[in-house]
C-alpha cells in the first residue's frame, strides 16, 4: 500500500470535512441520533436488567439507519468538491432524497438479529427465576449471555463496517446492487488486509473523539449530575449531548469522506 497516497488521501478528507455547510447539516442528524440514545437511557433507567441491557445496544443499530442515509449525501456533496463542481445543496437533496430515504432501510437486518438475540437473552433470564433450579441454571449457562453480548459488539462493528464499505456503492452505484455486492465480496475477500487498514485508517479519529468525549461525559455523569427525578437527569443528559455531537460532527464527517477515497482508490486499482 502507497503510504504517501495514504496521507494524501487522509488529509484531503479531513480537510474537505471542516466546511462549515457541511458541519451544519451533519450536526442536526448528530444531535438526533443523541436524542434517541437519551430517550432510550431514560427507558432503562428504572427498567429491569433486560430492558436496561437492549437500551444499550438497540439505539445504536437505529442510529445505523440514520447514518447510512447521511453518509449518501456525504458521499455526493464530497465527490463535487472533489472534482470541483459548485454544489447546490438542496438541489442535491431533492434529487437524491428517495436514495437517501430507501438506504436507510439496510440497517433493518441488523435490526432484526439483535432483537432475535435479546429475546433469546430475556428466556434465559426466565429460566433464572425458575424456582429451586433457576440459579443452577443461570450458573451452568453463564456463558449463553456472555455470547449474546459478545454477537451484539460484533453486530455493531458489521454496522460501522457496513457504513464504510456499503455507503459509497450506494451512493455512486445505486442501480447495480448484484453487481457490486459481489464486486465488494470479492475484494475484501481478496485483500482483506488492505481494506481493513484502510477501514482502521477511517475509523481512528472517529474513535479517538468517542473515547474522550465518552471519558468526559462519564467523569462529568459521575461528579456532577444529580439524579434527583428521571426528568431533570433527561435534561441533563440532552444538554451534555449537544456539545458532544458538534465536537463529533468533522470525525463523522471525515469518516465518510474516507470511505469515499477508499471507494475510489479501490475501484482505480482492482477495478471494484
Amino acid at each position: 500500500m502507497n503510504l504517501n497516497l495514504m496521507e494524501k488521501m487522509f488529509f484531503r478528507a479531513w480537510k474537505h470535512a471542516l466546511f462549515r455547510k457541511k458541519i451544519v447539516i451533519v450536526f442536526p442528524f448528530l444531535v438526533l441520533s443523541g436524542l434517541l440514545v437519551v430517550f432510550c437511557r431514560a427507558l432503562a433507567f428504572h427498567a429491569s436488567r433486560w430492558i436496561g441491557m437492549s437500551m444499550i445496544f438497540l439505539p445504536i443499530f437505529l442510529v445505523t439507519g440514520i447514518f447510512l442515509a447521511l453518509g449518501v449525501m456525504l458521499s455526493k456533496i464530497y465527490q463535487d468538491e472533489i472534482k470541483g463542481y459548485s454544489i447546490d445543496y438542496r438541489k442535491l437533496l431533492s434529487s437524491s432524497w428517495q436514495l437517501i430515504i430507501g438506504t436507510s432501510y439496510l440497517a433493518i437486518p441488523s435490526i432484526l438479529v439483535y432483537l432475535l438475540l435479546w429475546i433469546v437473552l430475556g428466556i434465559f433470564i426466565l429460566f433464572q427465576q425458575i424456582p429451586g433450579i433457576g440459579d443452577a441454571i443461570g450458573v451452568v449457562f453463564t456463558f449463553l449471555p456472555f455470547l449474546i453480548i459478545l454477537g451484539s459488539i460484533l453486530l455493531i462493528i458489521f454496522n460501522i463496517g457496513l457504513l464504510f464499505f456499503i455507503t459509497p456503492y450506494v451512493a455512486f452505484q445505486p442501480k447495480d446492487k448484484l453487481q457490486w455486492s459481489r464486486k465488494l465480496s470479492l475484494d475484501l475477500k481478496n485483500h482483506f488486509l488492505k481494506n481493513f487498514l484502510l477501514f482502521l485508517t477511517g475509523i481512528i479519529p472517529l474513535l479517538f473523539a468517542v473515547v474522550i468525549l465518552g471519558l468526559s461525559a462519564f467523569i462529568t455523569d459521575l461528579g456532577y449530575l444529580e439524579a434527583k427525578n428521571i426528568s431533570s437527569v433527561v435534561l441533563q443528559w440532552f444538554f451534555m449531548m449537544v456539545p458532544f455531537a458538534f465536537f463529533l460532527t468533522p470525525c463523522v464527517i471525515f469518516f465518510f469522506h474516507f470511505a469515499c477515497e477508499s471507494f475510489h482508490m479501490r475501484k482505480e486499482v482492482h477495478g471494484s
